[in-house]
């Protein structure tokens, strides 16, 4: 029998998405919410149901709701940020499910869940695996639309010292003629430049000012745990394409309203298949955690691919993830039926209408 899954989730944008419950609570400094956040308890906000695999095959599972900011998972006594952790992976074993995927910035403090899965009876994932297939995916189809040829193209990984964007960097470097590693720490960039020199074709350069680095690349992936946008319109070259897996985003909303000459696409927005449903816990009505209808983050999907595989596995943990478990974790998802859903760019659709315009306004 098909066992269920779990996924931590917490606010991304704290005073919109404390809102959407506690409306008050929305007009108060975000400082302020947060302190109010810490005196929360982790809780089960949503049931999902209806994930049915190609292959027939189904899944349930539940979203666990983690009440700390993106701000706090940083600023807070990593133990203590463990413990909430620690208390949504014993909801996850109560209800349970027999794998716990960790969303956002539950998977980017501390060690990338080692200590969590040590502390738990049941599996544990980052989700970091698919995170990545479907961030470089993205980048190249988007770079296919606008009509950049990659084995021409300098491209750019912002956050290349983390293990998301090191393996970004890694399968981007097979594709492209210049590689460009950002990121706050020359120190930490270099390793990574030294791997990808021995083993792929690309001329690669670290850089830690972002906007030197960007402004002639053709493709940017930006991957970096910053707690603020830290790609600027300025920053962009005419025609770029900008995939930001980031949550938050790396990328300012200022960019939306001033460049309509490139195209920024939001990776990871993986279509789920059979027919997913998200209610709130215990109620029938509809939950959103912001994706449209049938689609969720690929960290979500990794989560569920396995469960539908039946690999109730710690598959990816730890700051390290190898080109092998991106591809292998691929494999899993395209024969379930998960996919890209075509491109979102701020919260939004975008059309090949759109993209073709984009290319236009760039001169491509």
């Amino acid at each position: 029998m098909m066992q269920p899954f779990a996924f931590i989730i917490h606010p991304i944008d704290v005073r919109r998405d404390v809102a959407r419950k506690y409306p008050l609570m929305g007009l108060l400094p975000e400082r302020a919410i947060e302190w109010i956040l810490t005196r929360r308890s982790p809780l089960t906000v949503a049931d999902i149901s209806g994930v049915r695999s190609a292959t027939g095959s189904e899944t349930h599972g539940w979203l666990i709701g983690c009440p700390l900011s993106p701000r706090q998972f940083v600023e807070l006594p990593v133990e203590y940020v463990y413990d909430r952790l620690e208390q949504c992976g014993h909801i996850a074993e109560s209800l349970g499910a027999a794998i716990l995927g960790l969303g956002a910035f539950t998977s980017v403090v501390g060690d990338g869940g080692i200590t969590l899965a040590g502390r738990l009876g049941i599996a544990v994932t980052t989700g970091n695996s698919y995170t990545i297939a479907t961030a470089v995916e993205g980048a190249r189809l988007g770079a296919a639309k606008m009509g950049i040829r990659l084995a021409n193209a300098t491209a750019a990984v912002v956050g290349a010292g983390g293990s998301i964007g090191a393996t970004c960097a890694e399968m981007l470097a097979r594709d492209v003629r210049r590689l460009r590693l950002v990121g706050r720490r020359a120190e930490r960039l270099a390793p990574v430049r030294a791997r990808l020199e021995a083993a792929a074709g690309a001329e690669v350069s670290v850089h830690t000012d972002v906007g030197e680095a960007l402004r002639e690349s053709d493709v940017v992936v930006t991957v970096s745990s910053a707690a603020d946008a830290i790609v600027e319109p300025e920053h962009l070259k005419p025609g770029a394409v900008v995939c930001d897996v980031a949550r938050p985003r790396d990328v300012s909303v200022r960019v939306a309203r001033e460049r309509d000459d490139v195209l920024v696409i939001e990776g990871g927005v993986v279509k789920v298949p059979g027919s997913m449903t998200c209610r709130k816990h215990g109620e029938n009505a509809p939950f959103s955690f912001g994706f449209p209808e049938g689609t969720a983050y690929a960290c979500m999907s990794e989560t569920m691919a396995l469960a539908l595989e039946g690999r109730y596995e710690s598959f990816t943990l730890g700051k390290d993830v190898s080109v092998q478990q991106a591809d292998e974790i691929a494999g899993i998802c395209a024969r379930h039926g998960f996919g890209l859903a075509g491109f979102r760019s701020f919260e939004r659709a975008v059309s090949d209408d759109e993209i073709a315009t984009i290319r236009r306004r760039a001169g491509r």
